[in-house]
């Protein structure tokens, strides 16, 4: 299978502050990887560093055989992001956000096939601000997946979501993975990790401490569950840091 983004190590610092430490992964095509850790693990820095949001002070990224900063233009064809936190004008409709994302893209796919696939179709006339918290969520998906996309990054992608919706998003991802999507998530749900991830990488203040699979992760661990296992790997239960 063809590596669709390689790292080599990476290593960012923000001042004193060593945010991600010599981190190397690689990531094949048509699978699904989870980059977990706490908060302030390094995980979102890692990602910007990928999408060349953000300069890395060391190492070697490649994305679709592309470098991030040389290759921004191409690079932007071809990959979907989704975060948490976006922020929208006031009064936009969900239908006029979507049409104005896939004006952005050559190979734009039709956004109400879609928000009707995501199950909000109902709501192109609405204003993003009157969106529940889980109808964003949502949206902000089908954002990221109207580029069509060869990879695509998502940020916590069912939170706000009810335990039938989560599941049914799932179903979606996966039904896109078999396709040839390259899905490139984060998520602090390890039900949703094991559902979905075909490798995993655990973050802790910005080391890597385990790479492989669920099952992997189970095995070398003193753990029997997979979330018992990720905390035992991050011994961050019960801690507060930073988001970097």
């Amino acid at each position: 299978m063809q590596e669709v983004i390689k790292i080599e190590q990476l290593t960012k610092s923000y001042g004193r502050l060593l945010a991600v430490d010599n981190l190397s992964l690689s990531v094949k095509s048509g699978t699904v990887f989870g980059l977990l850790g706490a908060n302030g693990a390094g995980k979102s820095t890692t990602i910007e560093c990928i999408l060349g949001t953000k300069k890395a002070d060391g190492g070697q990224i490649s994305v679709l055989g592309m470098n991030p900063h040389t290759n921004r233009k191409s690079l932007f064809e071809k990959v979907g992001v989704q975060f948490q936190e976006t922020n929208y004008q006031e009064q936009i409709t969900v239908g006029e956000l979507c049409e104005v994302t896939a004006c952005l893209y050559r190979n734009a796919v039709n956004p109400s096939d879609l928000l009707t696939r995501f199950g909000i179709a109902d709501k192109q006339k609405s204003p993003v601000k009157d969106l529940s918290g889980g109808q964003r969520q949502r949206l902000f998906i089908v954002l990221a997946l109207i580029p069509n996309p060869e990879v695509v990054f998502l940020d916590e992608l069912t939170t706000g979501l009810d335990a039938r919706a989560r599941r049914e998003v799932w179903q979606i991802l996966s039904d896109l993975k078999e396709k040839g999507l390259t899905i490139f998530l984060t998520s602090h749900f390890m039900d949703e990790v094991e559902a979905l991830c075909d490798q995993i990488c655990i973050l802790k203040q910005g080391k890597m401490v385990f790479y492989g699979t669920v099952s992997e992760a189970i095995k070398n661990s003193s753990c029997d569950r997979f979330e018992d296992a990720y905390l035992w790997y991050t011994d961050e239960e019960g801690k507060n840091s930073e988001n970097f």
